[in-house]
């Protein structure tokens, strides 16, 4: 009886919701910080074959941005480690900084195993920066556009210009709003290592916004996700990177340099600070 007049009505509310499994009381979090989703995805995301492209794509971000080994590199959202990985092979002093702890412990264990030099560091990107201390900072794979306050995607780009050093380059790569003017779909399905994915997609905000649903299912489980995220324009990003200070941005078709043109499959910039 003292606990429960120490606790007040509030917290003895909140305690019976929990009990009951009422989590209405409690704010949902967006879905780019639910470990469930990064956790749930993540054999699809960094199946084997994502794996095995791993070693073409940094040799094509290499030649893009024309640096060499013992450079330092900043693979902001770096998942599970694909690229960082491949660039501590290649001799380059790497950090990968990602907000998901289970992505975080499985680069760690990989670069142990390998006997590769690499930092991994937990946290978001909203928040990570490390005053002139790259030469590259790498954000890949569509790792952008997700907060619905457009003033957290430039607090990145400041983070990132204050990241580099004079002269440093940050490249970016993702889906593009012509890109995906071009293939759009509002439903298609796809089979990954014997897992069906369902896809719905709908547009809002003039073009500015995607919804996506995504359903899983393999064997008897059925996982489902709704994600969300800002779609950009070649210039609208070119345009965002000058306002955050870049003198100079480039804009390509994929990361082996192709205009972005009508045939092009990604919306991959340079920056240069």
């Amino acid at each position: 009886m003292e606990r429960q007049r120490e606790e007040g009505p509030l917290e003895d509310a909140a305690s019976r919701a929990r009990q009951r499994g009422d989590y209405r009381m409690q704010e949902a979090k967006p879905w780019y910080e639910e470990d469930s989703f990064w956790e749930g995805v993540a054999p699809i995301l960094f199946n084997e074959n994502r794996w095995l492209n791993a070693s073409k794509e940094v040799e094509a971000i290499l030649s893009l941005l024309g640096i060499v080994p013992g450079a330092s590199i900043l693979d902001l959202c770096c998942g599970v480690g694909r690229h960082s990985l491949e660039l501590a092979r290649r001799g380059f002093r790497v950090t990968g900084v990602d907000r998901t702890a289970k992505y975080l412990e499985e680069a760690k264990q990989r670069a142990r195993a390998e006997e590769v030099e690499a930092e991994f560091v937990k946290e978001d990107m909203r928040s990570f920066c490390r005053p002139m201390a790259f030469d590259a900072v790498l954000n890949l794979f569509t790792s952008f556009g997700y907060f619905e306050d457009p003033e957290d995607d430039r607090q990145v780009i400041v983070n990132v210009y204050r990241s580099l050093g004079s002269g440093g380059t940050f490249l970016m790569d993702l889906m593009g709003k012509e890109v995906l003017a071009r293939i759009f779909q509002e439903r298609d399905w796809q089979r990954i290592d014997g897992t069906l994915i369902l896809e719905e997609r709908q547009l809002s905000k003039n073009w500015g916004w995607v919804e996506n649903r995504w359903i899983m299912l393999k064997g008897g489980e059925r996982l489902e996700f709704k994600i969300s995220h800002r779609l950009y324009s070649a210039t609208e990003l070119s345009r965002l990177l000058a306002e955050c200070g870049f003198q100079k941005v480039d804009v390509y078709g994929d990361l082996w340099g192709a205009p972005y043109d009508h045939r092009a499959k990604r919306l991959v910039v340079v920056a240069l600070k």
